[in-house]
C-alpha cells in the first residue's frame, strides 16, 4: 500500500516549457563505462555544449579536483559548479522532480529511491534529490512512493504516461495497484488521467522506463519508435505501445495523436549484450533538442523527425553510445528546472572555498 499524501497543489510542467536551468552530475568513476571515463565525458560535455546560453549548466561534482575537470572542460559556457555526494549521474532518476506551486515559484518533489528496485543501490545517491532540491533554494516536498523521475511523462496539461513494469512492481511499490499510484501522483504533481504502458525494451534495468518508449511533444500529441525491421530485438514490444497509445484519451478526452520514429535497432556493448537504446531519450532545452545517436543508419533521420516535432528549436544528432554502455542516454543525465520565477537565482551553494568561482560567469 501507497500512503495517502496530502492534496499539495502542484503541476508538473512539459519538458518543452522554459527552464532556468538543467542539474547534471559530472561522471566520475572509470568502472561504470565499457569505452572508459573519457570517452563518456566527451558526451556529457558535447550535451552541455549544445544547452548552454539558453539554459544555465547547475552540475554537481564531487570535490574541488572535479570542479577544475569541469571548468576545463566547459571553459567559455554559463555553469556553476556544487560539491555534493552522488553514486551515479543519471539525475533524472536520482534528482528532484521540479514543480510549479500556486504561488508561481519552483518547488521540488523527492520521491523515495531504492536503485531502480534494489539494482544498483549506492548509498551516496539516497538523498540526492533533497541535496539538489537546497542548492536549487527550492522547497522540497518527500513522497513516499518509490519512483524515478524517468518512469513520468507529462504533457504539462493533467496527463501522464508511466509503465506498469517500472511503478506496479513489487521491486518498488509492492502491493500498489494503479489506482493508488494515480491518486499519489494526482495529489503531488497534479496529475489528472495516468495512461499505463505494459512494459519496456530489452536489456533496460530500469522496468521499463517511459522516457525510452512514449514521449510527449504538444498537449495530446505523443511520439513512439517503430521498429527498425523484422528483426528489431523490441519489434513485438514496439507494436504493443503504439496500438496501445492509439487507445488512449488525454484528461481532456481527445484521441491521443499519435506519431512514430525508427528505432535505431539492435544495439549491443562491448560484450555483445543488447541495450536499451532509444531515440525517445532526447532532452528538451529551451532553444534545442538533443538527440541520441548511437551508430545506427537511422540517426539522422530520428534526429530530423524529433526536430519537427519542436519548431524553433534546433535538433542537434550527438553521439551517446557511451552513454548507453552505462544505461541511459542525454534524458537520464538531465533534470530541467522550470523558469517559473522573476527571482534572481540564489549564489552558488558552495559548502567551502574548494569550489569558489568555478563556473561562474557574468
Amino acid at each position: 500500500m501507497i500512503r495517502a499524501e496530502p492534496l499539495l497543489r502542484l503541476r508538473m510542467p512539459a519538458e518543452w516549457e522554459a527552464h532556468s536551468a538543467v542539474w547534471l552530475a559530472w561522471p566520475f568513476e572509470e568502472e561504470h563505462w565499457t569505452g572508459g571515463l573519457e570517452a563518456v565525458r566527451a558526451e556529457f560535455t558535447a550535451l552541455c555544449r549544445v544547452i548552454a546560453g539558453a539554459e544555465r549548466l547547475e552540475i554537481l561534482v564531487r570535490d574541488a579536483s572535479a570542479g577544475r575537470e569541469v571548468e576545463a572542460a566547459l571553459e567559455g559556457l554559463d555553469f556553476r559548479c556544487h560539491l555534493s555526494r552522488y553514486a551515479d549521474i543519471w539525475l533524472r532518476d536520482t534528482g528532484p522532480v521540479f514543480c510549479a506551486n500556486p504561488s508561481g515559484d519552483s518547488a521540488a518533489v523527492a520521491f523515495r529511491f531504492n536503485g531502480w528496485g534494489g539494482r544498483y543501490l549506492f548509498e551516496d545517491d539516497i538523498g540526492v534529490a533533497a541535496r539538489v532540491a537546497e542548492l536549487a533554494g527550492c522547497r522540497v516536498y518527500r513522497v513516499a512512493l518509490f519512483c524515478e523521475g524517468g518512469a513520468l511523462e507529462t504533457d504539462g496539461c493533467g496527463t501522464a504516461i508511466s509503465t506498469a513494469s517500472c511503478l506496479l512492481n513489487a521491486n518498488r511499490n509492492p502491493g500498489a495497484g494503479p489506482n493508488g499510484v494515480f491518486e499519489c501522483l494526482r495529489n503531488v504533481l497534479g496529475i489528472e488521467k495516468l495512461l499505463w504502458l505494459r512494459r519496456g525494451l530489452a536489456g533496460d534495468h530500469t522496468d521499463g522506463h517511459v522516457d525510452t518508449l512514449a514521449r510527449f511533444v504538444a498537449p495530446g500529441r505523443v511520439l513512439c519508435m517503430r521498429a527498425a525491421g523484422t528483426e528489431d530485438p523490441n519489434r513485438e514490444v514496439l507494436e504493443e505501445i503504439e496500438s496501445d497509445l492509439r487507445g488512449m484519451l488525454d484528461a481532456r478526452g481527445r484521441e491521443l495523436e499519435v506519431l512514430t520514429l525508427p528505432s535505431p535497432g539492435a544495439i549491443c556493448g562491448a560484450d555483445g549484450e543488447l541495450l536499451p537504446a532509444s531515440y525517445l531519450n532526447f532532452y528538451v532545452a529551451n532553444d534545442a533538442v538533443a538527440v541520441p545517436a548511437y551508430g545506427s543508419v537511422y540517426d539522422e533521420d530520428a534526429a530530423e523527425m524529433v526536430g519537427r516535432c519542436f519548431p524553433g528549436r534546433r535538433a542537434v544528432s550527438l553521439p551517446a553510445r557511451e552513454l548507453l554502455s552505462g544505461g541511459g542516454a542525454f534524458h537520464c543525465i538531465t533534470q530541467q528546472q522550470p523558469g517559473l520565477s522573476n527571482r534572481k537565482p540564489d549564489p552558488v551553494v558552495d559548502p567551502g572555498d574548494a569550489l569558489r568561482g568555478l563556473g561562474r560567469r557574468e
